[in-house]
C-alpha cells in the first residue's frame, strides 16, 4: 500500500466515497482456525471492506487480494483521508464499478491493520502475540477468505485478483476452490517464491531481528532501525533501475526528509538515501516488525505445488479462466514468472504491462491495468 497526501478540499469534494473498515468474527474457542501446520488458533477476527452490493444469486461478487504491508482499505477514502491503495480500479467506469460487482478486501490472516495477527491479544497471556504467532502459510490465508465469503453470502467469485503477495493468494483460490471462482487475475507474481526472493527476504528480516529493540521478538518498544532497513532493501526491489535513476541521478539533496533515523550513522547527502529513509520511516509509524517477519516468511514458503505434485501437473489441472500480468521491468517478480503461469494454465491469457516502474508498476499504472481487466472480463 502506498500512503496519499490528502487536502481538506479533497476530503470534503469525496466525502460520498468515505468507507468504514469492518470487522468480523470468524472463529472463536468453540470453532478454532487450524493452521496447515495443525496449530489452533482463537478468537480470529478479520477485517474488511466491501463497495458495491451483492446479487441475489451472490454471483456478482470479486475478491481483491493485497500485498505485504496493504490493508482492508483498497478503494475510496477512509474516515481520516486515506486513499485506497487500489482506488484506481474501482469505480464508476473502471475495471471493478460497485454499480455492477460485490467487491471485497479484507486485511489478511497475519497482517496488522484490524485482523489477527502478532499486534493481537493472546487471550492466555494477556500480551501480544508477537512472535508467538503461528506461522501462517498463504493457504491458510485463503482459507480465512473462504470463510469470510462464506459469511458474506457469496456463493461465486466473477474475479480473484492481486498483485505481488496478492497475486499468491490469486493463484491458492483458484487450486483451493475452484468450484466458487470463475476467474482468477494474478499480476506480478510467482508460482512459487524464488532463491532470489527469498534470500532478499532473510536480508531484509535480519535486519530487524539483529536489532536491539527486538529483544527476541518480546519487544515493548518498536525496532524502529531493523524495520526501517528492511523496508528500504524492500523499496530498492520494488523499483527498477531505470526509475531511480530517472528520478533520483546523483541528486543531492538541500536537506533531510524525515526525522533522521539513521543521521547519526552517516548524514544522507543524495536524494535517494534521503527517499529510502524516509520510506522506512514511514512503515515504522504505521506497521509492526514481528508482523514483517511472519508475513515474509509466509511470502518465502509459497509453494503453489507443495505437496500436490509437480508445478506443471498442479497448475495444468486448473480450468479456471485466467489472466496473468507481468511486469517488463519486474525485478523482483520477473514476467518470465508470469509467462510461466500462463504457459501452464490451459486457455489462460498472458499481457504484459510496459512500465519503467519495475514492481510497482501495478499500483502506478493504473489506466493500463484498467484496460487489462476490462478486456479480459468482458
Amino acid at each position: 500500500m502506498r500512503e496519499s497526501s490528502v487536502s481538506r478540499q479533497e476530503v470534503e469534494t469525496t466525502v460520498e466515497h468515505v468507507v468504514q473498515t469492518q470487522i468480523i468474527r470468524l472463529h472463536d474457542e468453540s470453532h478454532p482456525f487450524q493452521f496447515e501446520s495443525g496449530v489452533l488458533l482463537a478468537p480470529v477476527d478479520v477485517a474488511y471492506e466491501t463497495y458495491g452490493t451483492p446479487n441475489r444469486e451472490g454471483t456478482n461478487a470479486v475478491l481483491l487480494c493485497h500485498a505485504l504491508t496493504g490493508n482492508a482499505h483498497a478503494a475510496g477514502r477512509s474516515p481520516d483521508g486515506q486513499l485506497g491503495w487500489w482506488d484506481g480500479i474501482v469505480g464508476e467506469g473502471k475495471a471493478f464499478d460497485p454499480s455492477k460487482h460485490f467487491i471485497i478486501c479484507s486485511n489478511f490472516l497475519g497482517s496488522c491493520y484490524g485482523t489477527t495477527g502478532p499486534t493481537s491479544i493472546n487471550p492466555r497471556t494477556g500480551k501480544r502475540y508477537g512472535s508467538t504467532f503461528p506461522q501462517m502459510t498463504v493457504r491458510d490465508i485463503v482459507r480465512v477468505q473462504r470463510e469470510l465469503m462464506n459469511r458474506l453470502g457469496v456463493r461465486w467469485l466473477k474475479a480473484v485478483i492481486g498483485g505481488s503477495l496478492g497475486g499468491m493468494q490469486v493463484l491458492e483460490w483458484a487450486v483451493m476452490f475452484p468450484e466458487v471462482v470463475d476467474s482468477i487475475i494474478p499480476i506480478a507474481t510467482a508460482a512459487r517464491h524464488s532463491a532470489w526472493c527469498i534470500g532478499l527476504n532473510e536480508v531484509a528480516r535480519l535486519g530487524i531481528l539483529t536489532d536491539p529493540a527486538w529483544n527476541g521478538g518480546n519487544y515493548t518498544e518498536q525496532p524502529e532501525h531493523g524495520l526501517a532497513l528492511a523496508r528500504m532493501i524492500a523499496m530498492i526491489t520494488y523499483r527498477s533501475r531505470e526509475s531511480f535513476e530517472k528520478k533520483f541521478g546523483q541528486a543531492r539533496q538541500d536537506q533531510a526528509i524525515g526525522r533522521g533515523t539513521f543521521d547519526e550513522l552517516s548524514p544522507a547527502g543524495f536524494q535517494i538515501e534521503s527517499y529510502l529513509r524516509y520510506q522506512g520511516e514511514k512503515l515504522v509509524d504505521r506497521f509492526d516488525a514481528a508482523t514483517y517477519v511472519a508475513i515474509t516468511r509466509a511470502m518465502d514458503l509459497h509453494d503453489v505445488a507443495k505437496g500436490r505434485g509437480p508445478l506443471a501437473e498442479v497448475l495444468g489441472r486448473v480450468r479456471t479462466k485466467t489472466l496473468s500480468i507481468g511486469i517488463n521491468t519486474d525485478v523482483l517478480y520477473p514476467a518470465e514468472e508470469q509467462q510461466e503461469i500462463a504457459a501452464l494454465i490451459p486457455g489462460a491469457e498472458y499481457r504484459e504491462i510496459d512500465s519503467p516502474h519495475g514492481h510497482d508498476a501495478f499500483l502506478i499504472e493504473i489506466e493500463k491495468l484498467n484496460g487489462l481487466i476490462r478486456n479480459f472480463l468482458g
